[in-house]
């Protein structure tokens, strides 16, 4: 379906990646079971090989459904093409061997994704590739900690424990001077809220599990020079998504906008509520005035997700299982993005390595579901009376 230009976020979610009269007129592309595609003539069968990521060629490297989907997040976030991966992780791992051999130096933010990191220090170590950190607030700063073998510097905006706000330009500024890529998990913003090519990013990493989809699949979108690179990566890794899963992605993301609003809506009456809790020390959401991201958050981003953090005050383990164990409306659960609110308790003891974590009392991670705020409210006022019971 032909898309204007100009067209606006709401208009691209809903028509990119479509093309109904292909179809015989079916308004949601059909879901394309195939591994072997047929050809008539060897110099058919030749042409297709020369543009196989452009076109149908075998099943494990597209069909018509993942196009669409691929199509569809790549205009909404501004990207040349997309590639969709069976998981985040997977995204992740794509997008950094396409451009990583033995002997050279990757640089990752200290407050990423906790697989990522373990696949650097396991994965990439046993390749020859060293992985250093940095403060996630370093901005211009990190020129210092590039060496002549930095292929990769590696973001995420925010980190999706302690939810500091990178300086993005900055980063990217410096590691393009040092002749590396830069790398941004952009999950937390979604390509709604956040347009990481505008900000000097050459590959954005998605967990589609989470916003996106809400069915386990993993996007990378690409600048037109680093897309092949990334994906004979991806080929070479043999990562396929299966059609149904791509289906259901793209069913997911024609709401995703409407979806979005309303976790951000009641993500923020949460915080504001919680800030106020004479049981929290600090709440950790860039949305806020006060968070010390708000200002590079209101700069970059156009809006905030429902995940964001909680600092509370000292407190015991019991007090704080009590009032962890008896949520009604909160899944205690690692996932996020979907429609039901999560809480979760999270251990960012020794896990860092260039800013050890500061915080007197235990750290939650909420989810703001669909669910009503006042409800949810209702819900935490009750886990806050027991953590106190049992204290």
């Amino acid at each position: 379906m032909t898309l204007r230009k100009d067209s606006k976020d709401d208009t691209v979610i809903a028509h990119a990646g479509r093309d109904p009269h292909a179809n015989f007129g079916v308004v949601n592309p059909p879901v394309y079971h195939a591994s072997t595609i047929l050809f008539k003539t060897v110099e058919e069968m030749e042409a297709a090989q020369k543009k196989r990521f452009f076109t149908m060629t075998y099943g494990r490297h597209g069909t018509p459904t993942t196009f669409s989907l691929e199509e569809a997040v790549a205009r909404l976030e501004g990207g040349y093409r997309a590639i969709a991966v069976p998981s985040g992780l997977a995204a992740i791992v794509g997008a950094i061997m396409g451009f990583v051999k033995s002997g050279d130096h990757v640089l990752v933010t200290d407050n990423v994704y906790a697989p990522t990191r373990k696949f650097c220090e396991e994965t990439l170590a046993r390749f020859g590739v060293k992985t250093s950190y940095f403060d996630p607030s370093i901005g211009a700063g990190i020129a210092a900690l590039m060496q002549p073998n930095t292929k990769v510097v590696f973001t995420e905006a925010p980190g999706s424990l302690t939810f500091e706000m990178p300086d993005i330009p900055a980063i990217a500024k410096a590691a393009h001077a040092g002749g590396a890529k830069v790398l941004m998990d952009n999950t937390w913003a979604t390509p709604l809220f956040c347009k990481p090519f505008t900000l000097g990013v050459d590959v954005v990493a998605h967990a589609g599990t989470k916003y996106i989809v809400g069915h386990s699949d993993g996007i990378i979108d690409c600048t037109e020079p680093t897309f092949l690179t990334v994906r004979n990566a991806v080929a070479q890794l043999g990562y396929s998504v299966g059609p149904d899963d791509v289906y259901l992605g793209l069913r997911g993301l024609r709401t995703m906008a409407v979806r979005l609003r309303q976790h951000q809506q009641t993500a923020l009456t949460l915080a504001r509520w919680l800030v106020d809790r004479p049981e929290v020390e600090r709440v950790l959401y860039p949305a806020l005035p006060q968070d010390p991201g708000h200002t590079l958050w209101k700069r970059d981003m156009t809006g905030a997700s429902g995940l964001f953090g909680v600092v509370l005050k000292p407190c015991s383990k019991k007090a704080l299982a009590a009032m962890l164990d008896g949520m009604e409306l909160y899944g205690m659960g690692a996932s996020w993005g979907g429609f039901e609110s999560l809480i979760l308790p999270t251990h960012l003891e020794g896990i860092r390595t260039a800013r050890p974590w500061a915080a007197d009392g235990p750290t939650i991670r909420i989810h703001a579901g669909l669910e009503d705020p006042d409800d949810l409210i209702a819900d935490l006022e009750r886990g806050f009376a027991r953590l106190r019971a049992a204290a």
